[in-house]
C-alpha cells in the first residue's frame, strides 16, 4: 500500500510497517525527524522528483514524502473481541464510501482507544493513501477486520457477547441513554442511506443523536466521534464508581 504525508509516514515508521520511503527536495524539522527515524529503522530512502511523488500520491497532498507500507496482519471479528485490551469497544462501518470519512473515523477510533474497526471488503472506501492521510497516521495502529458481509459480522459480534448499537436518526433511544460501558460495537451506516435494512435489523438496538438545528443528521465521522467519546466518558465514570 502507498501512503503519503508526513504524519502518516511517521506513524507507519513507528509501527514498523514501512518498507521504503521516497522523498523530494523539501526540508524542515519534521522531514529531518522522519528521515532520522527511517535511518534508525533501517528503512530504504530514495530521493525522487516531484512528478514521481505526485504520481504515487495520485494527486493527494503528499508534503514531499510517500512510503510503501506492508499490509497489516489479517485479523477476524473474533480476534478483535478476544484480544481487546479491556471491555471491548468496536466500530463497524456499513458501507462508508468516502476515504476521508474512513480516515477520520480511524483517527477518532484511535483517540478513543477503540479495540478494532470492522469494514466491508467491497463497495466501501479503500484503505489507501487518502484514508491514511485523513487518519493522520492512525491507520498504522488501529486493528481492522475486513469482512464480506457486515450483517453477518454484526450477528457474530452478538454471539461473542458484544452489544451492537446502530446509529440512526430515528433510533430507539438517545445515544447517551445507552449503556456503552458494556462490551459494545457502534455500527455506523454509509453517507447516503445510513444503515442498510438487514444490518439495522441485526443490531440489538438503534440510538440517535438529537439534532437541535435545521439539518437532519451529522457527517458519519462526526457522529462516530460523538458516540465514541460518550463511551469513553461512561467507562471512565464506571471505573471510578466504587463497587458495592
Amino acid at each position: 500500500m502507498i501512503i503519503y504525508g508526513i504524519n502518516p509516514v511517521l506513524e507507519a515508521l513507528r509501527a514498523g510497517r514501512v518498507t521504503e520511503v521516497r522523498v523530494g527536495d523539501r526540508g524542515g524539522d519534521r522531514m529531518r525527524a522522519l528521515l532520522a527515524l527511517a535511518a534508525e529503522r533501517r528503512v530504504r530512502v530514495r530521493h525522487v522528483d516531484s512528478e514521481a511523488l505526485a504520481r504515487d500520491a495520485r494527486g493527494g497532498v503528499h508534503q514531499g514524502v510517500v512510503a510503501e507500507v506492508e499490509a497489516s496482519a489479517d485479523c477476524s471479528v473474533e480476534d478483535l473481541v478476544r484480544e481487546a485490551s479491556g471491555v471491548p469497544l468496536l466500530v463497524v462501518l456499513d458501507g462508508v464510501e468516502d476515504p476521508h470519512n474512513l480516515g477520520a473515523i480511524l483517527r477518532t477510533s484511535d483517540a478513543a482507544g477503540v479495540d478494532g474497526v470492522v469494514i466491508q471488503s467491497r463497495r466501501a472506501a479503500a484503505l489507501g493513501g487518502a484514508a491514511a492521510k485523513a487518519s493522520a497516521g492512525a491507520v498504522a495502529h488501529i486493528r481492522i477486520a475486513e469482512v464480506v458481509n457486515i450483517a453477518r459480522a454484526v450477528s457474530e459480534l452478538k454471539e461473542l457477547g458484544v452489544w451492537t448499537v446502530g446509529l440512526a436518526g430515528d433510533g430507539d433511544r438517545p445515544y447517551d441513554a445507552v449503556d456503552l460501558a458494556l462490551p459494545t460495537a457502534i455500527v455506523l451506516g454509509g453517507e447516503g442511506e445510513g444503515l442498510r435494512r438487514l444490518v439495522r435489523e441485526r443490531c440489538d438496538l438503534t440510538a440517535s443523536i438529537p439534532m437541535l438545528g435545521h439539518v437532519e443528521s451529522l457527517n458519519v465521522s462526526v457522529a462516530a466521534g460523538v458516540v465514541l467519546f460518550e463511551a469513553v466518558r461512561q467507562r471512565r465514570q464506571s471505573s471510578r464508581t466504587p463497587k458495592s
